[in-house]
């Protein structure tokens, strides 16, 4: 996600929120521990770019949080953060970001601490699976085959059952 300006004027940093909202987030609690270390390795860059290593720190400790609490993160926060050394790829500061237009349009992405490179298609159209509707959890009401019936359906149907009961019994 893009970083946004508030109305003070300050940069806000990409949050989890959104992802969390739509995705329906089954631990609250880690999730905003989550949130709270991606902000405070982006954090960390943006006051001291020398304390590279405190946000490598952080941005470790999320993913290993993370992958303990087998939560999924978003896509915009895994194509921010190496695999390799866990440092935050901010360009111009952590990495080098090109564009290439050969046979296909490709975004590379290279980590200057341990130089691991990252490729995303940029296709006209394209979008990700996360981002597509189909993807998303429908959390808001359930099918109409798994509400149960209504008890005045329910005892009429019943009434029906024992009637017939009762007309096989008489034969």
């Amino acid at each position: 996600r893009q970083e946004r300006e508030s109305e003070s004027g300050r940069k806000n940093l990409p949050s989890l929120q959104g992802w969390a909202a739509m995705a329906g987030v089954k631990d609250k609690e880690a999730f905003q521990r989550l949130n709270f270390l991606y902000q405070a390795a982006h954090c960390v860059l943006a006051q001291n770019p020398e304390n590279e290593e405190l946000a490598r720190f952080y941005a470790y400790t999320q993913r290993t949080i993370s992958k303990r609490l087998v939560q999924r993160q978003d896509p915009s926060v895994k194509r921010t953060i190496c695999k390799c050394c866990s440092s935050l790829l901010l360009p111009g500061l952590t990495a080098t970001v090109r564009q290439r237009k050969r046979a296909q349009r490709v975004t590379i992405v290279r980590c200057l601490t341990c130089g691991v490179t990252k490729r995303f298609p940029r296709k006209p159209g394209y979008s990700l699976w996360a981002e597509r509707p189909e993807a998303q959890l429908q959390t808001a009401a359930p099918h109409p085959a798994q509400i149960p019936a209504e008890t005045g359906q329910r005892s009429q149907m019943s009434e029906d059952l024992k009637d017939g009961r009762k007309e096989s019994d008489n034969r």
